[in-house]
């Protein structure tokens, strides 16, 4: 049987909350349910269904959903979550609730790229208006506000560039002006940071990452603080028609019962990695939030419970990028790969330079993004010394 209790310590929760044996057989992992046609016993029960409670319609819901929305809810201290098929379906799932035709948008300069897409051609025909704003305005964001503002949209830190946001600044304005808060809480997961805490009002996850962990199942998660949000956001997906697979369900609920142990490898080999990094002559500067010279360390600790293993770094200018591509193609361990969270360490090239509209990108031509996995970090070092050496090697010939 499940146990009664409940329980706020991360790895049991972790552990425990979504599964409810007694009621599944005593089957210990939730099992999958594939469904569309769902009966009613009776017109009655038919004709007056609670909106979001039960099952209706398999596109809205089965109870292998329910048990990672309710895993996930518990974790991240949320009224309840919503699992959708994708971590961009749960951007633009979240965002699309609190916005109509006239309205606008405050979206962080350092957003994941479809993010941004999304706001510049979909939102933009729809008749909504984005300003994007410097990452590390925190109070300074309340001269952007106006009176249609009606969301405020932050990721900390960004997943390419790491700086962190004052959250707490940043929400207390936009609360104050009427705007709803949403915060893309994908790199931290719901471990390591409590948007709930900080004034936010919806927590965005690709689950794709750290909750499923193994690079095998698409996932969106998003997390709500109270009813009201959770019905908003609820209504637009469903009105979307956004829904999760529910072998995607599974695989996601496999991985965050031992997303803890994960994270605290990936955390460790990932500082370990930033500071050998920081060393090397190659480089020039490497943005990791827990390292005191990245932008908005102080709100890391302040806020932060943790890192995870995604960091980037810069090169040194004047390498070309026959010199670049020299490092990367030969590269034995890191893979190229545009997603990360899995066990595998992946690096890729970035360009925040081309992206960046409300501060120009100050840290060179070169930026690299590294997702440091679960392999020995020795072997990891060796692998990136090899691939600075042809990196010399291509820039000196």
């Amino acid at each position: 049987m499940t146990s009664k209790k409940t329980y706020t310590r991360p790895d049991t929760v972790l552990a425990v909350a979504g599964r409810d044996p007694a009621n599944n057989f005593g089957i210990v992992n939730p099992p999958v349910y594939h469904a569309s046609t769902i009966l009613s016993p009776t017109m009655e029960k038919f004709e007056n269904r609670v909106p979001f409670e039960g099952y209706g319609y398999g596109r809205n819901g089965t109870p292998t959903q329910k048990a990672l929305e309710d895993a996930v809810a518990a974790i991240e201290g949320a009224h309840r979550s919503i699992a959708v098929q994708s971590g961009l379906a749960a951007v633009t799932g979240a965002i699309v609730g609190f916005l109509k035709t006239g309205d606008h948008m405050l979206l962080t300069d350092n957003a994941y790229g479809p993010a941004r897409r999304f706001a510049n051609t979909t939102l933009k025909n729809f008749g909504v208006e984005t300003t994007f704003f410097d990452p590390m305005i925190g109070a300074g964001i309340e001269k952007l506000m106006r009176p249609n503002t009606k969301v405020v949209y932050l990721e900390a830190p960004g997943s390419q560039t790491f700086e962190v946001q004052d959250v707490d600044a940043l929400a207390d304005v936009a609360r104050k002006h009427g705007a709803a808060v949403l915060i893309d809480n994908t790199w931290a997961t719901p471990l390591y940071f409590k948007p709930f805490d900080h004034g936010c009002d919806l927590s965005i996850h690709a689950g794709t990452k750290y909750i499923v962990g193994h690079s095998d199942a698409m996932m969106g998660i998003i997390s709500c603080a109270t009813r009201q949000m959770f019905e908003t956001a609820k209504t637009a997906c469903q009105s979307f028609g956004f829904h999760a697979a529910p072998d995607d369900c599974y695989l996601a609920l496999r991985g965050l019962r031992t997303m803890g142990v994960r994270l605290r490898h990936h955390e460790k080999s990932g500082v370990e990695m930033a500071h050998w990094l920081k060393d090397r002559p190659e480089v020039d500067k490497v943005l990791h939030p827990a390292l005191p010279d990245c932008p908005g360390h102080d709100n890391w600790k302040k806020l932060f419970k943790g890192s995870s293993g995604l960091f980037s770094f810069t090169l040194r200018d004047g390498y070309s990028k026959n010199a670049l591509a020299a490092m990367l193609d030969g590269m034995d361990i890191f893979g190229m790969g545009a997603s990360w969270g899995g066990y595998e360490s992946l690096m890729i090239p970035a360009h925040p330079d081309q992206y960046r509209s409300a501060v120009p990108w100050p840290h060179g031509k070169h930026l690299l993004r590294v997702h440091i996995g679960l392999e020995d970090v020795e072997d990891l070092k060796t692998d990136l010394a090899e691939g600075f050496d042809r990196l010399n090697r291509a820039h000196n010939a």
